[in-house]
């Protein structure tokens, strides 16, 4: 991947039928026994599965070196057993993106967005190990995503998101002026 601290290993097999699922701390991997386990590897920070990959990342201070191997014979053992991916199929369901799906309540423009996002621009992604999330349209005409797997925080992320998905975008619809990663807010309480 263009991101030094993630790796995509190709099983060989189907990972997700449909959709994507990632995976950033211990409790989001209660759904997926294989992601708890890769996540119990020292240094490992998030799993990301594909339609035919697992995207592994770790932290900038662990060396592939150190736990490639082990994160490889995890992956090489679950795949060849025949074990569930998910521990449920509502867990299965829950993990994967619904963002592109075309709403009753979408506009035209959100309608085409999508469109574009699901067919152009996340196969694309894909390709180097991440996933992209639709997650809104702004009145100003800019759309806002969330990029995950290998894109998050990768060097290239930026460029990826200016000079590709922006420039399609803007190029096959006119209303929109710009496409920005959206804002993640911590709500802290109060005591």
């Amino acid at each position: 991947t263009p991101n030094d601290d993630s790796l995509k290993f190709i099983p060989g097999t189907p990972v997700m039928e449909t959709g994507s699922a990632e995976f950033l701390d211990t409790r989001a991997a209660l759904a997926s026994p294989l992601a708890l386990r890769l996540m119990g590897i020292e240094g490992v920070t998030g799993v990301f599965y594909g339609p035919d990959f697992v995207t592994v990342s770790k932290d900038s201070g662990t060396a592939w070196s150190v736990i490639k191997p082990e994160v490889y014979a995890m992956l090489m053992e679950h795949f060849s057993s025949g074990q569930p991916l998910f521990r449920s199929e509502e867990d299965r369901e829950s993990a994967g993106p619904q963002d592109t799906r075309i709403l009753d309540t979408d506009s035209e423009t959100v309608g085409m967005i999508k469109e574009l996002l699901e067919t152009r621009v996340r196969p694309a992604i894909m390709e180097d190990g991440g996933d992209i999330e639709y997650r809104g349209f702004t009145d100003e005409g800019v759309v806002q995503v969330k990029l995950k797997g290998s894109c998050r925080g990768c060097s290239s992320s930026t460029v990826t998101l200016k000079s590709g998905i922006e420039r399609m975008l803007m190029h096959y619809i006119p209303e929109v002026k710009g496409v920005e990663q959206a804002s993640v807010y911590v709500l802290a309480s109060a005591e």
